[in-house]
């Protein structure tokens, strides 16, 4: 029997410049005692909008800044913070491992959570999951979650001031959800959830792609000169809410397999996330036997707003290197294996190499 649908999403969502001004506003009703769990610009970029947006009430705040890496040890630190100080709500401040880190803490004392996030570079905010290191760093698991933060709260003011580097990673790790769902649909895979896909689901998913082609360009000029846009706002809420819930409902395919594959490799430790989603979306389209026009579509898209069509811009120069991030990427348990027909290392090589040739053609224009 196919697997019930299932849509999942934040409660609620609320973006726009300074909407940290409305904080207090936006979460009052989840408790009055707040943990700010953050990373350093976090702190810096965002707690004097939070306090102003707390001005008058009876709330008690407490701003705390984190280790660095979402690890058990610094969960548990923060666990123990929220007992000792008798914390109603917790809140993560800053990229991935910030979020991550606030998400496990709340989970774990069952307490609700909303999230602010710092950066446009992932889709942690919205998803209902964490991933967990160990202390010294190494990966340890996925942490699921019952239900989503019960607040995300996107001051697109704060995004606008960050690196532009994070938007261009965001928009790679947004390219892959529609492909990825759109196959996880054709071989009646599940959904991130677990679930069934709904229409809503790959509705959200299409809207996702159809932003970056539309706005992508823009948004990245906008954010290189800290500038808040109709076109920025767009990609913001691409990258953040329709990927995320886009990703968390529609499902995971080639394009986050490549991505695992390629973090064996040493020289691609400093690429980062979604670079390498947006190089694996492209070898996923190369799979699928995708039409040239679609094809074409991604790779100019990519080129456009800086994001890798060669694997030399993902930092692999030895295409023998290729072989092993290719065998781990088919590993058992891969979301790979939602593709049609299945993928063997060989096809996912083949691919790969590819993907690389036709990348090359842009810069020998």
């Amino acid at each position: 029997m196919a697997a019930l649908k299932l849509l999942r999403a934040p409660l609620k969502y609320v973006q726009g410049k300074g909407a940290l001004l409305n904080f207090y506003e936006e979460t009052k009703d989840l408790g009055n005692s707040f943990l700010f769990i953050c990373s350093n610009s976090g702190y810096k970029n965002c707690h004097q909008k939070i306090e102003d947006s707390f001005q008058g009430s009876n709330c008690s705040l407490h701003f705390e800044i984190f280790g660095g890496i979402s690890s058990n040890g610094e969960i548990e630190k923060m666990r123990k913070l929220v007992k000792d100080k008798s914390i109603q709500v917790v809140v993560g401040i800053g990229g991935g491992s910030a979020i991550d880190t606030a998400k496990a803490t709340a989970y774990y004392e069952k307490l609700p959570v909303a999230i602010v996030p710092t950066v446009a570079a992932t889709d942690a905010p919205c998803t209902g999951l964490s991933v967990i290191y160990k202390d010294d760093g190494a990966f340890d698991s996925y942490l699921f979650y019952p239900r989503n933060p019960e607040a995300v709260i996107v001051d697109s003011e704060v995004i606008a001031n960050a690196p532009v580097k994070f938007l261009v990673a965001g928009m790679g790790d947004a390219l892959g959800t529609y492909f990825e769902a759109r196959a996880c649909v054709r071989t009646d895979s599940p959904s991130l959830e677990n679930g069934g896909i709904a229409l809503s689901a790959m509705a959200l998913c299409e809207l996702c792609y159809k932003t970056l082609l539309k706005s992508g360009y823009q948004a990245k000029l906008a954010c290189e000169n800290h500038l808040v846009t109709p076109a920025f706002e767009a990609i913001v809420e691409a990258t953040t809410y329709l990927s995320g819930v886009g990703a968390d409902n529609g499902g995971l395919a080639a394009a986050h397999s490549v991505y695992n594959g390629f973090t064996a490799l040493s020289e691609c430790e400093e690429t980062m996330h979604g670079s390498l989603v947006a190089f694996g979306t492209i070898a996923q389209l190369i799979l699928e036997n995708s039409t040239r026009e679609e094809i074409k579509e991604v790779m100019d898209f990519c080129h456009s707003v800086g994001l890798p069509v060669t694997l030399k811009e993902v930092g692999v120069t030895d295409i023998n290197r290729v072989r092993i991030a290719a065998e781990k990427a088919c590993i058992p348990g891969e979301t790979i294996h939602h593709m049609c027909g299945d993928v063997t290392p060989e096809q996912l090589y083949n691919a790969l190499l590819m993907t690389d040739l036709l990348g090359q053609e842009y810069f020998k224009k």
